[in-house]
């Protein structure tokens, strides 16, 4: 029998089969030959040691053929593979659990890493953008009215920061502009761009078809020339390519297409602009800018963004040491307007990703953090399946496979699990995606940017490679570190093993609630300041509010911008407060809550201002029913009333924080203000009437500012936003406010219409983004630890069956087993929440720019999150302690 085993062997070496098949017929030649010592009067446990004794020599009879053959490193590595294909396949429940967990983790990455590495990451599509900088004016004194140190410049000022700077060789200014597009088809509201000649050829774009500006095209008088996107030309003109040289009608006035911009280029990129100076999320055309000789010397009104590029080799501390003393000669120069006043650069990367950077680190940590946990799991998952491998794993090392030899063998098949996991994760990652831009913030920059490219799955790639070492390394050594006497006895199963590998599982759990806890104190943290966010007062009633704004054409600007741009606004308010349903009827230059601060500057009769100070405040124009229409108290004075016309005294109404910053102990009703001139020249004094409520303006969660309203027939404004109060959904009255509009002009377009509550719910929508992606991974957090912790516990009261029974034999009872159990489980749940308070203490921190009223450091929140915590593992333990308590125990002392 042995003979013929041998000879079998032998010919099984010559045909190179299988490591495994190798494995299983000397597996079998061991059980024989065990056997057959025995029958010669040898105990079992003799018998075995002799058979292991034989073993040794076959294997050196292997090695030497494997010598003899020549196999590779590579052919062993193939084996391997293949083997760690067969183990999969073999036990598919394994492998589809593994894979979907740990594609749950990687996808998260990835698609993470894919919107990280778009916005971060990724150059902009300009020439050299490094080099690019935004310059803005810089007012610290108002700072803090301002909540931000970013203010515009003024026509005056770019002009000597383009005459005077050494630092920049290109500067371009730029500004919003609307349009109203008529002729060939329906009337249509256009957002674009107006720029000096310069801005293409600084940021190195050229348009697809045509040319760019000229320098004569930004001149005072010069012919009226149009770029437009490659999304309008798409749009509208049907891709038209003899659109160049044909006539548009913008606002009344005829202008020639002198380009088309390329595809995928946009400037400003939607995000950009700092709060307060917003750009649309689509730029429609871009037209020169051209300075009239009384612009060119306003310094008052800041209405420009300006763009610079570097020259070559100069630093940016050095642009910025330049602009900070060309900032001091202006002063000096202009100490009325200029004195107290800055100059700041912001690098265009930045200036884009600067608002979200924080928010994006902070998921990517907390991607990073799930996918420890799924590895958690999947260690865990691989330690209790290697207890019904460590019989194999014994025999190939008795066979003479070294340590090194099984470890790689282990690591491959996690490295496969690994793989396939990542395979799925892609595709999640390509779906997440597209659910986040679709969910996400209406500014979240350069969402049109955001796929899967080359990068994203490199990154995969490399995460799926780590995941698979990390997640498989601790499994391998524990497995591959035996003791072959106790393995191979009948009974061995647990012995050989169960120390080693519980106490590495019980690290794994601890690991798992600790990173558990932090992602759900960061949740946590997160949903408390979204609540008290929305609980914040916006100053107005927003319920059964309908908006929509109309841009009137800009033509005849003497005549049109006064009296009959005042006198349409109010046609269109007297027909829609006859419709049935309304109950009020208003319009504002400025929505709250659409982000336009519209800084400007003022003076107060009998109050010279001191070097150094200034006076600012918001400005808005409103019809008289506007404070009514938004639902906004009047709390000292009157309101606007129909007879504040053009030709009667200029009124002013102002709010709350108007009065503590300028007039904090005195009556400011009757007190004059001037902010601009008559036509004389002299300043036009506008006396305070009213006192309203604050209004937020630029969000839910920065401080009411100074803000003054004037009545539209007094300072009539280009683009105003209608405001309708209704008796029932405000959506419903959109097509019937439309069409009254259209009864005044039929080529006036209205745009972006919405409710106030949709005004308020975009104002959230970022901190909501965050709020809700970080509770998905703190919940997949929560679920993977509850699910490893309850894994663990089960292999633990199956492992324990024995020592359960001897118990109950003894007397024990239910509780005491259910005791035993539990206080197992918690204790380890105890230890990792500790763990995790500490590091989410520490962590947590990071996250102060993304909080609304709570710390980072909240008791209440950190307390919550434990008890949340500790109840959810109490669960996972209960599960198997109460099968615990159901052990019979004849059948348990019969167990292994």
């Amino acid at each position: 029998m042995i003979g013929w085993l041998k000879v079998r062997l032998r010919a099984l070496f010559r045909k190179n089969e299988m490591e495994n098949e190798l494995d299983e017929e000397l597996r079998f030649y061991l059980e024989k030959q065990t056997e057959v010592y025995v029958a010669q009067g040898m105990s079992p446990e003799e018998a075995r040691a002799a058979a292991l004794r034989e073993f040794g020599g076959m294997e050196q009879a292997k090695e030497q053929c494997r010598d003899a053959r020549g196999v590779s490193l590579i052919e062993e590595l193939w084996q391997d593979l293949r083997y760690g294909v067969r183990m999969l396949l073999k036990n598919p429940g394994f492998t589809v659990i593994v894979v979907i967990t740990l594609a749950l983790g990687i996808g998260a990455n990835s698609a993470i890493f894919s919107i990280v590495n778009s916005i971060l990451l990724r150059r902009p599509p300009y020439k050299e953008p490094h080099r690019l900088m935004m310059v803005w004016t810089s007012m610290p004194q108002i700072e803090s009215l301002e909540g931000t140190a970013q203010f515009p410049a003024s026509a005056a000022d770019f002009i000597d920061w383009r005459n005077q700077n050494q630092t920049f060789e290109q500067i371009a200014a730029f500004r919003d502009q609307r349009f109203n597009l008529a002729g060939g088809g329906e009337p249509e509201f256009l957002d674009g761009v107006q720029a000096t000649a310069s801005l293409l050829p600084l940021l190195g774009v050229e348009p697809k078809l045509g040319r760019s500006f000229l320098t004569e095209d930004d001149q005072p008088g010069a012919s009226r020339v149009v770029i437009l996107s490659h999304g309008l030309w798409q749009r509208r003109f049907a891709s038209d390519p003899q659109i160049i040289g044909q006539k548009l009608t913008l606002n009344d006035e005829a202008y020639t297409v002198v380009g088309v911009m390329q595809p995928g280029i946009q400037f400003p990129s939607k995000g950009d602009m700092p709060a307060g100076f917003q750009f649309p999320p689509q730029v429609d055309f871009y037209i020169p800018m051209a300075f009239s000789a009384s612009e060119a010397n306003t310094r008052n009104i800041l209405n420009l963004a300006v763009i610079g590029r570097l020259k070559p080799q100069v630093t940016i501390a050095q642009a910025q040491a330049d602009m900070n003393a060309l900032a001091l000669q202006l002063a000096r120069q202009y100490p009325l307007t200029h004195t107290g006043k800055g100059i700041i650069l912001i690098s265009l990367q930045q200036q884009a990703v600067g608002k979200v950077r924080i928010a994006l680190l902070v998921f990517l940590g907390a991607v990073g953090f799930v996918l420890l946990i799924a590895c958690a799991n999947v260690a865990n998952l691989l330690l209790t399946r290697a207890t019904t491998r460590h019989k194999e794993v014994a025999i190939r090392s008795a066979l003479g496979a070294s340590r090194l030899r099984l470890i790689r063998q282990l690591l491959t098949e996690s490295l496969l699990l690994a793989l396939l996991g990542g395979t799925l994760g892609i595709v999640l990652a390509i779906w997440g995606i597209q659910l986040l831009v679709a969910v996400g913030p209406a500014n979240l920059p350069r969402a049109n940017t955001i796929s899967v490219d080359g990068q994203a799955f490199g990154f995969t790639l490399l995460i799926s490679l780590l995941t698979g070492i990390v997640f498989g390394i601790a499994p391998a050594l524990q497995t591959s570190k035996l003791d072959l006497n106790e393995s191979l006895k009948e009974g061995g199963t647990a012995s050989a093993v169960s120390f080693g590998y519980n106490r590495l599982r019980s690290l794994l759990v601890v690991s798992q609630v600790a990173i558990a806890l932090v992602l759900l104190v960061g949740a946590g943290l997160m949903i408390r300041s979204f609540v008290r966010l929305l609980g914040v007062d916006p100053g107005f009633n927003p319920q059964d509010v309908l908006t929509m704004e109309v841009s009137l054409p800009r033509s005849d600007s003497t005549t049109y911008a006064g009296q009959r741009q005042a006198a349409l606004f109010q046609q269109v308010i007297g027909r829609l407060q006859t419709l049935p349903g309304v109950l009020a009827a208003g319009a504002v230059n400025s929505l709250p809550l659409s982000g336009n601060e519209g800084g400007r500057s003022f003076g107060i009769q009998g109050r010279p201002r001191a070097a150094g100070e200034v006076f600012d405040a918001g400005t808005r124009q409103v019809s008289p029913d506007y404070f009514k229409a938004m639902g906004i108290p009047l709390l000292a004075g009157r309101a606007f009333t129909d007879s504040d016309g053009s030709d009667t005294p200029r009124a002013l109404i102002i709010n709350q924080a108007f009065v503590r910053h300028y007039f904090p102990n005195e009556n400011p009703i009757g007190k004059r203000l001037a902010y601009d001139r008559g036509s004389d020249g002299r300043p036009a004094w506008r006396e305070i009437v009213g006192v309203v409520k604050d209004v937020k303006h630029t969000s839910l969660d920065s401080d009411p500012r100074p803000e003054m309203y004037c009545p539209i027939s007094q300072f009539p404004s280009w683009d105003m936003t209608l405001v309708i109060r209704t008796t029932g959904d405000p959506m419903r009255l959109a097509g019937d406010v439309r069409r009254q509009v259209l009864a005044v002009n039929k080529d006036q377009p209205v745009h972006n219409i919405r409710t106030m509550e949709q005004w308020i719910d975009n104002s959230v929508s970022q901190r909501r983004f965050n709020m809700l992606l970080l509770s998905i991974f703190a919940a997949a957090s929560l679920l993977l630890a509850a699910v490893g912790i309850y894994s663990v516990m089960a292999y633990s009261v199956a492992q324990r069956t024995h020592e359960i029974g001897v118990r109950v034999t003894l007397g024990a009872s239910a509780a005491d087993v259910l005791k035993l159990v539990i206080v197992q489980g918690m204790t380890l749940v105890l230890i990792g929440a500790a763990v995790g308070a500490v590091a989410a203490f520490a962590l947590t921190r990071v996250m102060t720019g993304l909080l609304y009223g709570v710390s980072p450091t909240d008791p209440a929140t950190f307390a919550m999150i434990a008890l949340l915590l500790v109840g959810v593992a109490l669960a996972a333990c209960f599960v198997p302690a109460r099968r615990a308590t159901k052990v019979d125990p004849i059948v348990a002392l019969r167990y292994e």
